[in-house]
């Protein structure tokens, strides 16, 4: 069964950078469109990036700029480099990525997130 496992969360101060991993396993055939979603204490969740199969990216207004997706398909795993943090930023950020698998013809799969906290 394909599961996707974030890392690289902790905490680090206002101004900083981090960088999140997510790594697939599994029998996995390809990955297609991959995203990262985050949710802030009393917030609803929220889309940051996406990255589409064809390359194109999209970000939400408050990380342009900061943010960046990427991907690296031979080795099953999607990146998000976040700098120049602020304390707003501070959320559990969740991977997701829509794969083709042995087992599955085509099914998004989510990360249990992973906690970015940002002091002031």
């Amino acid at each position: 069964q394909v599961q996707l496992v974030e890392s690289g969360g902790g905490l680090v101060q206002a101004g900083g950078s981090l960088r999140l991993s997510c790594a697939a396993s599994g029998n996995i055939l390809s990955i297609d469109a991959v995203g990262w979603y985050r949710q802030a204490p009393g917030k609803q969740r929220e889309l940051v990036t996406s990255m589409s199969s064809g390359g194109s990216t999209t970000y939400v207004d408050s990380v342009k700029g900061r943010f960046t997706i990427s991907r690296d398909n031979a080795e099953n795993t999607v990146y998000l480099q976040m700098n120049s943090l602020k304390p707003e930023d501070t959320a559990v950020y969740y991977c997701v990525a829509n794969i083709r698998s042995t087992t599955t013809y085509s099914q998004d799969y989510w990360g249990p997130g992973t906690q970015v906290t940002v002091s002031s």
